[in-house]
Order: C-alpha cells, then structure tokens, then sequence
C-alpha cells in the first residue's frame, strides 16, 4: 500500500511541476463506463477470440454473414448510452488549465469529448470513431445514428446511400492503414510535450505504442497508469497500476505550480 501511494505521490509531482503534457489512452479508459475493453480478464477478445474476425477488415469484406452480426453489435454498442467516468474529466479538468498539448486516444467511443476534452486541445482518434460511418467504395461519411436507425427499420447490411456499396463503421479494422494525419498529428504531440501519460492501454499495438518511446526519446517524462504490466514500463519513470477512475483524479488533481515562477 505505502509503495502505491508512492508512485502515485510521484506520478502527481510530475504532473503538477509540468506545462505541457502529452495523453494517450486506451480501452482500460473507458472500462469504468460500461464499455468492455480488447485484451484485458474480462476483455471482449479474451472471452471471445472469434470476435476479433468483426474488426479483420478482409473477413468483413468477404462475409456477409459477419457484416450482419457487426451491424447488431453496432447497434447495441454501449457507446450509445455511456457516461464519461471520472478518469476522462480528470483529463478535461487538465486540459481546462490549457496545460494538455493532445490527447490522442485509441477508443473509438467519443467520451473524452463527451468530458470535454477536445475544447482547447485536439482530440486525436487514432482508431477512428463509432460515430460515424464511412463508405469502402466511395468514402461517403455520415452520423452512425442515421444508419442505426435504417437498421431499426430492418435493414440487416445497409447500403452506402451515396453509391450503393458497402458501409462500415469510420473505425480502423485489422488490415487498414491509420489517417495519416491524424498519425502525423500524433507523432508531433508526443514530441512536444514534457510528460507523456499513457493511461488504461496496453500499448501491444503499433505504431501507436511507439509513440511511448518516441516521446522519451524527445525528453518527456514517461508516466504509465494500467491495470496489466506493459512493453514498455521500463522507459517510465513511473508506473501506476489501480483503476483509472481512482488513481487519474488524483495524479492530476494535484496543484500546479509554474515552474517558471
């Protein structure tokens, strides 16, 4: 116990002692509000190894069948009633001290902006969102709830309405390239800031998780908050485990002192 508020005693100061901070996210962000994550205990693919065949983006071109069963898990996303918890507004409050350089966030379910997050820093979805769709033929975007409802009138594999081909979530499957931009965006962020704090990912995926070193690299202090060990503990200068809804609001809740007077 004395050596957990130690490292969280030492994840606040250097926090608290820098102007400029770098977040990156993951699925054990949003655990707290009802959205299960990938890889954790109670992950989705953990619990269900076949269920990572909805993101491979081959097998969803290819399957009909898969499509229909995505569409449904879709639908029935708890994304669509989920409440930012108290981890993404401990990340917003920072971000209102004008002190967030980016967060850059693997989720795809919209609830740092919910939090607030995104007002006077970006918000970099490096996996997309569930928000929206998005057209393999022709590219077409439009809002997921207009396609929810399509769904709710029957329709099992809807159509791109612009062209006729085939619609999917504007999320990032296995086998696609990220946005480039938004990769770019990204990479500069973790370049930039003092303190890199990644929270609530496992960092297994690429080249996502090599923004972690890539930010040490540049200077930053590393800070890592995870339920589980990661590939990269050993370039933090800190690593908290506990639920991020505990340990977040207080590592950043911590009284900012300017360290240039």
């Amino acid at each position: 116990m004395a050596e957990e508020c130690d490292v969280i005693e030492l994840a606040t100061r250097l926090v608290a002692g820098a102007r400029l901070i770098t977040v990156l996210t993951g699925a054990g962000m949003s655990t707290a509000s009802g959205i299960p994550d990938f890889r954790g205990p109670q992950g989705l693919w953990t619990k269900d190894p076949k269920a990572s065949r909805m993101f491979d983006i081959d097998a969803y071109v290819a399957d009909r069948d898969l499509r229909v069963l995505a569409w449904r898990n879709r639908r029935e996303h708890p994304a669509w009633t989920a409440q930012p918890n108290a981890a993404h507004r401990a990340i917003a409050n920072l971000e209102s001290q004008g002190r967030i350089r980016a967060t850059i966030t693997q989720n795809i379910d919209g609830l740092h902006q919910a939090a607030g997050s995104g007002q006077r820093a970006p918000v970099w979805e490096v996996h997309g969102t569930l928000h929206n769709t998005v057209c393999l033929d022709c590219g077409d975007r439009r809002p997921m709830r207009d396609t929810i409802a399509r769904l709710d009138a029957g329709e099992e594999d809807p159509p791109c309405l612009a062209c006729g081909g085939m619609l999917k979530s504007d999320t990032i499957s296995f086998g696609q390239s990220l946005d480039a931009r938004v990769l770019d965006q990204a990479m500069r962020a973790a370049r930039e800031g003092e303190v890199f704090l990644a929270a609530g990912t496992s960092l297994q995926v690429n080249p996502v998780a090599s923004l972690v070193p890539m930010a040490w690299q540049y200077g930053a202090r590393v800070i890592i908050c995870n339920a589980e060990p990661t590939p990269y503990d050993s370039v933090a200068e800190v690593v908290v485990r506990g639920p991020l809804e505990e340990t977040l609001p207080v590592i950043v809740g911590g009284e900012w002192t300017d360290p240039l007077g």
